[in-house]
């Protein structure tokens, strides 16, 4: 029986999904977790077999998290989600599952994938005068963690998506060679400090999301003209001072993979193990934050008192 497995990470842990041989990987994590079970004969660590009909939805870049990444392989009928988890570490999390034909493939029959870019970028002057919301992405308590240069116009970014989307050839936005023709949709939705830019497609070339949220990004802050985007669109290769490097990994998650006829079931106790561990990484990196703010500060006041002596 194959059965495919809804898999949320943290890909900060981790040097991408794909297994290396020397390097931690998610996909390195799983299959050991699966060794360490008994489904698959121990290997030294990348080097683990793989189960019958094994499949990811997609190979995530170092640093990439998840939510809904999809595993799929043979598995007993006792690996449930809750089972799966109790050799996994808290950084990877197994909390759905779907029994499907023998036939599936995670790769290939997946027909939509979607991913989220959590671009800090404070709403602009412009924006802020737009609407009350917007005008909340500023922190009036604290005006030194704004960081100017990278406030953005909303109406630029979504207009930038706009542009974007539907059917391109996305090949100055990738170093893949080939598929980078891509029916695309991107929206993006304001939260606070955030814009949280999303995508969604049947499938990605190499870097795309990333290299999309850093070409919207210039646009928005304006140091980049939109004629830049027809410019990335067109035929033509791009290089040199107008090529676009790809926006950094950590902000982007793997959101969705969505498959015809599958249908997940959640296992609750799973979910409430993967809510737990997620919350408790979350705590952690806001403590790191507040440690690393209280630097922040306490530089600042020495500067002030210098400059004041």
């Amino acid at each position: 029986m194959i059965r495919a497995f809804r898999v949320a990470y943290d890909g900060r842990a981790y040097a991408g999904f794909q297994r290396q041989a020397h390097a931690d990987t998610v996909e390195g994590t799983i299959l050991s977790a699966l060794s360490d079970h008994g489904i698959v004969e121990p290997g030294d660590g990348p080097t683990h077999a793989t189960p019958p009909g094994y499949a990811a939805a997609g190979r995530t870049d170092a640093g990439v998290s998840a939510v809904a990444q999809t595993v799929a392989f043979t598995a007993p009928d006792w690996l449930t989600p809750r089972a799966f988890n109790g050799q996994l570490p808290g950084s990877v999390r197994a909390w759905a599952a779907a029994d499907v034909p023998e036939t599936f493939h995670a790769t290939h029959d997946a027909v939509r994938r979607t991913y989220r870019y959590y671009l800090y970028a404070p709403a602009s002057e412009s924006t802020a005068v737009a609407g009350e919301g917007a005008r909340a992405a500023a922190p009036a308590d604290d005006e030194r963690a704004i960081d100017d240069e990278r406030r953005v116009d909303d109406t630029a970014v979504d207009d930038a998506l706009a542009r974007l989307s539907g059917t391109n050839d996305f090949h100055n936005l990738t170093s893949d060679d080939t598929g980078t023709v891509r029916d695309l949709r991107a929206t993006a939705t304001r939260a606070g400090e955030f814009l949280v830019v999303e995508v969604t497609a049947g499938g990605f070339p190499r870097a795309l999301v990333r290299r999309l949220v850093a070409a919207v990004a210039a646009v928005g802050r304006g140091t980049a003209e939109p004629a830049l985007l027809d410019r990335l669109l067109a035929e033509e290769p791009v290089s040199g001072p107008y090529g676009v490097g790809p926006a950094p990994p950590a902000p982007l998650v793997l959101w969705n993979v969505d498959y015809d006829g599958v249908e997940f079931v959640v296992d609750d106790d799973a979910a409430a193990s993967a809510l737990g561990a997620f919350d408790t990484r979350y705590r952690e990196a806001r403590r790191a934050a507040a440690a690393t703010g209280a630097i922040r500060d306490r530089l600042g006041t020495v500067r002030s008192d210098a400059a004041g002596d």
